[in-house]
């Protein structure tokens, strides 16, 4: 298992009932395989430039180890999801 980082941001107008069942639903994925070391959920924050006429996002921090099909499965359903405006998975090489 290797060490990764994701960082994702969940659409502003959810409810924080919605925001947590989706932070879930990404633990869920991870767990399923991996584990996760470190999880922050950074709340509601300002995004640098708007993004499809948004201008909010819920930020959502994440170290965790994996497999490669653990990391797969999680950027398929990312790419999916409509809760998420951007999100981005790296390995951490440190």
């Amino acid at each position: 298992m290797r060490k990764y980082e994701v960082m994702y941001i969940i659409r502003p107008d959810l409810e924080q009932e919605a925001v947590q069942a989706t932070v879930e639903k990404f633990q869920n994925i991870i767990n399923n395989g991996g584990e996760i070391t470190k999880h922050d959920l950074m709340g509601k924050r300002r995004l640098a430039y708007e993004i499809n006429k948004l201008r909010d996002g819920h930020y959502v921090l994440v170290h965790f180890n994996a497999t490669n099909e653990v990391v797969s499965e999680l950027d398929r359903v990312m790419k999916i999801s409509d809760e998420i405006i951007r999100y981005l998975i790296v390995r951490d090489v440190a």
